[in-house]
Parts: C-alpha cells; structure tokens; sequence
C-alpha cells in the first residue's frame, strides 16, 4: 500500500502521520498539501465520506486519461473511475471492487484498464470516513513487485524463471540430503510452438505461453515449483516424490492439458508438449546434473514422436558424450580434409551409356574408420557444419567433373541448410568459375524437404542457380505432399523416382502404377525420370517396360571414388557403353 493523507468529508487535513512518516500538521494549508500530492510519482484521488472527489492530482487525471482542466473535484468517485474502458466483466468487477471497499471500510488493490493504459488501484480507508486511492502503471506495479521478490519472477507468464528455478532445485537437493525426501525434475518442451510464431505472430504466441503457465498453475501441487526457463521450455520441481509412479502421473497429466486446444485472441491453436523427466534419489547427482538429465529425457520424448515423456536413462548419458566425441571429430574432419567423394554412375535407358553420376561424401576417419553418411550428415545439419561441408563437395565434385569426358555430368545433393544460405549462388558460381567446368554439366538435386517454407524466396533462389547455366532435379520424387505443386512452380530438368517404389515394384502393383505415372508426368514436362535404387534385372526389365529414361544403383554401379570412374570410362572406351553392370568391369 501506498502512504496517505488521512483528510475529512470536506478536505480539511487531520492530525496525523502522512506518507513517509511526515506529520499531517506540518502541512499547515491547501496549497502546501497541494504541493505535496503533484509530488508524488503515482496519482492520487482522495474521497469523501459521501463519496465524492476531493481531490485529484495531475498524474491521476494523466493515469485515467482525464484532460486536466476538466473538473472533478465532487463528482462521485464511481462515476469518475467507470465504466472502464474494457467490456461488460470488467465494468462489473470494478463495480464490486469499489462497492466493496466504500461499504466494508477494508484496504482494497487491484487492476482495471480505466483509461489509455492498465492501472493498479489501492483504496484505503481514512479515520474520518474519507478514502484514498492510489494509481499506478499497472507494468510499474508488476515491475516492483518483481524486484522486492529479487527478481525471481518470469515477466511473461509470473511463474518462477531460471534463476528462481535454480535456487529451488539446490533447496530441494540440500533438503534430500538431510531427510531424505526425493524430489523430480521435470522438463517441458512445447510442441509446434514455432510453427505459431512463424504465422501467428509473436504477440499471440506469448498469449499462448501465458495459458500455458495457468495450466501449469492447475497441474502442480503447493510446495512444487513450475518456471518458465525460457522461450518455449518450461520446468516443475515435484517435491516429496515417492516413486517414479507418481512423477508419471503429473507428465500424463501435463502432455494431456497442455496437448489440449488453445483458444486465444480469436485463434484455435494446436500445440503439444513433450516431457523428460529425472528422479532425485538417495544417491541424487549434483542438482544442475539433473536438469541437463531431464533434457536429455526430453529429447528422447521428442525423438519418440513428442506429445509423450520419457524418463532419464543412463545410456541417454552415454549417447550425448559420444555425439559431442563425433562432433568434434566432424569438426576436425572438415579443418583436416577427412573427406572424400565417392560417385556413382548413372545409366540412359535409350543408349545403355553413362550419361553422368551422383556425388556421395565419405568420411575417412583415422580411427573410426569409414563413417557412414547416415550417422554423420543429420548432425552436421544439427550444427549447422553442413554449410562448409556442403560447399566442399560442391567445389570438389566440380573439379573431379571436369577430368571427365564432356558427355558426362555431376550431380550434388543440397541440404535445406545450404539452400537457405546467403551464400548458396555466390558458391556454386565460384566453384565452377574456379574449377572450369562448363554450367551445363553440373546438375543440384533438391528434395521437397528444401522447399516447404518460403516458396517466394525458395523458388526465387531455383530462378538465379538456373541462371548460372546449370540444372536442378528433384530427389526423391514422391514420397512428400506437395511434389506435383512444385512441378508446376518449377521447371525442373530431372525428376529423380524414390527408391522405395522401386526395391517393390516387382511385387506391388501400386508401386508400378507410381512409378508409371511419374516417367508420364517426366515425359508431359519434358523432364528426364530417373529411378534409383535398380539392384536387379527384374526390377531394370519393369523400368524400361514404364518409360523411365535414366537409371541408378547397384546394378549399375556401386559409389566408387573418382579414379575408378576414369578406370571404368577407359575400360568400356570414350563412349562408355555399360551393357554390363560397372562393378563387373572393375574387377
């Protein structure tokens, strides 16, 4: 509450203590007492006992948006401070805010949007039957109260922050450690949030994460802690846990409250959320080891399909030490040139030649061996290294393409890392530029994967690499949503068939239908067809019965690094006929 100058029904100032302990009788007239009110930082009214105005400071009129020179001075403070400017609920509660206080003679606080801006009002009660009332910025209001409390609120949603956090999980594990009361760690993670940033807009995403803190409020029991860490990612600190039964139980409870429709601002948003969770013990690890362990629990959940929880494992541990080893030999791999190109060829159905090949990174490693792509590439797209990586194959695949007779191409997959790079045109210029390969003969393959979000801009950077002279297929041909939608955006030179509808095609029909549809499709576009993934004669014989034009895979050729491609070109001669597969001209 805020100091006050107790006053009676016609203003006269009585004896008295006044804010900060100053003598009322020390202020001996209206105008040092008017003085005295145009001081003070918040606004101030003071009331009658009938009810009316007596007086009313230039910060109060400014509060409620009052022009100074209108007089207010007598009329009824509950016309002077109604309606609101909010609708029919809030003009109620303001009704019954103040009838509560003029009648029941009890020090009220509370907050109403009265004027051009949210206000936090404090009645108090004077000896002589009058009343004052105290104004505030309602954000001033919250602001102080958040640094009596040394700054242990989150500003957005009022649950506790990280800092706050923090200091409860070390009370909780100091508490263990002397009674023995176990305590878990919960980790929560929205789900699809940024999907409603990204087209809702910032502003209702924060409306969103305050409904998400009231439904925590109504999860967690008194004594827990539920916080706010930061962005999307929220915490609880379950006390008095017995078994982990009971840590289950408020996951269920929080993936299926906060996993149920929001309605906010007029919008109905779907989000979910995803929960790790760590248990503190008898043989509890230091208390910031079992948040990172409730992460990693996270992450699992998230990996898991997410709208679920997962509880901390050991190897979860495990798995994270030996990631970080693998980046950082990845990262070394890339200061040290670790890497080589492997390719493979790629067959026209027409002529029976190599007409070009795909190039696959490698990854020498002086210990580990040969690393598979599939364990490397997802994280070097995790950590964004698959930029730099990504444009030393570009520059390196060119410079072995140009050792090749000039029938033959290159192609080079693009990540969508790479592809939403600043510098993905200025690269691919500079690589050919530099390694003298002619445009035409080099040849980006793109999955729909790279082209889901910001089709202007997305569509904008086909246009200026087409620009360049060379071409741009599509891989993996239809197995996304919206492949034929591109194919009309796009005048794409190569459709590459997935190779999942080819390994079935001799026992699917429905993958035959596919697959003849797509070298239709090619065909109407004028795009060459590519089916990769042809391993046996059955499945080459159905390729060419339903009119694709390439071919690629092991039947062909396996991936082999560029010195055994010149090998199989000067064996097979200029032409390079490859009637039989290339992995037997090889040998």
């Amino acid at each position: 509450m805020h100091g006050v100058i107790p006053v009676l029904g016609d203003g006269e100032v009585l004896h008295g203590a006044g804010p900060g302990g100053v003598a009322a009788a020390s202020l001996p007239d209206a105008a040092a007492l008017s003085a005295y009110v145009e001081s003070l930082r918040h606004g101030l009214i003071l009331v009658g006992q009938d009810g009316r105005v007596a007086l009313c400071s230039r910060e109060a009129h400014r509060l409620l948006g009052i022009a100074v020179g209108i007089r207010v001075v007598g009329r009824p403070v509950l016309r002077l401070l109604g309606p609101p400017a909010g609708g029919r609920d809030d003009r109620r509660r303001l009704a019954a805010h103040l009838r509560h206080a003029l009648r029941g003679r009890e020090p009220v606080s509370f907050d109403a949007a009265l004027g051009p801006m949210p206000v936090s009002l404090d009645l108090s009660p004077l000896p002589d039957g009058g009343w004052s009332v105290a104004i505030e910025e309602a954000a001033s209001r919250a602001a102080a109260r958040r640094a009596a409390a040394g700054g242990s609120e989150d500003t957005l949603t009022g649950l506790a922050n990280r800092a706050a956090f923090g200091r409860r999980l070390e009370e909780a594990h100091a508490g263990l450690s002397r009674t023995g009361t176990p305590f878990a760690v919960l980790a929560i993670d929205l789900d699809r949030f940024k999907h409603v940033n990204d087209t809702l807009g910032h502003e209702l995403g924060d409306a969103v994460l305050r409904v998400v803190a009231q439904r925590l409020r109504a999860v967690v029991r008194d004594g827990d802690c539920a916080a706010r860490l930061g962005g999307d990612e929220f915490a609880v600190l379950q006390v008095g846990v017995a078994d982990a039964g009971e840590a289950e139980v408020l996951a269920r409870r929080i993936v299926d409250l906060l996993g149920r429709a929001y309605v906010v601002q007029g919008h109905l948003v779907a989000i979910g959320a995803s929960v790790g969770i760590s248990l503190a013990g008898p043989d509890a690890v230091p208390p910031e080891h079992l948040l990172r362990h409730a992460d990693l629990a996270l992450y699992r959940a998230k990996a898991d399909g997410r709208d679920t929880f997962r509880f901390f494992e050991p190897v979860m541990d495990e798995r994270l030490r030996a990631r970080r080893e693998l980046e950082l030999d990845l990262r070394k791999a890339l200061a040290l040139r670790q890497f080589e190109l492997h390719f493979q060829p790629q067959m026209n159905l027409s002529t029976d030649r190599l007409v070009g090949c795909e190039a696959l990174i490698r990854w020498r490693h002086p210990t580990r061996g040969m690393v598979s792509p599939a364990e490397f590439i997802p994280l070097a797209e995790e950590t964004g290294l698959i930029v730099p990586i990504g444009e030393w194959v570009v520059r390196t695949a060119c410079r072995e393409a140009v050792l090749w007779p000039e029938s033959l191409s290159v192609a080079v997959n693009l990540s969508p890392a790479q592809f939403k790079s600043r510098k993905l045109v200025e690269v691919v210029a500079s690589a050919l530029s530099s390694s003298g390969l002619a445009p035409r003969r080099l040849e980006l393959e793109i999955t729909e994967g790279v082209l889901l979000q910001e089709n202007e801009a997305n569509l904008a950077t086909l246009h200026a690499l087409r620009d360049l002279g060379l071409r741009i297929s599509m891989d993996d041909f239809g197995t996304g949503y919206s492949s034929l939608n591109y194919l009309r955006s796009f005048p794409f030179d190569k459709i590459k068939i997935d190779r999942s509808f080819v390994a079935d095609i001799s026992t699917k029909p429905d993958c035959v239908a596919i697959i003849r549809a797509i070298a239709s499709l090619g065909l109407s576009f004028g795009m060459t067809t590519v089916a990769e993934g042809v391993e046996t004669a059955d499945q080459m014989r159905r390729i060419r019965d339903e009119g694709c034009t390439d071919v690629q895979g092991y039947l062909i050729s396996r991936p082999v690094p560029a010195p055994d491609i010149l090998r199989l070109l000067d064996r097979q001669g200029a032409a390079a006929h490859v009637l039989q597969p290339a992995s037997e001209a090889l040998r």
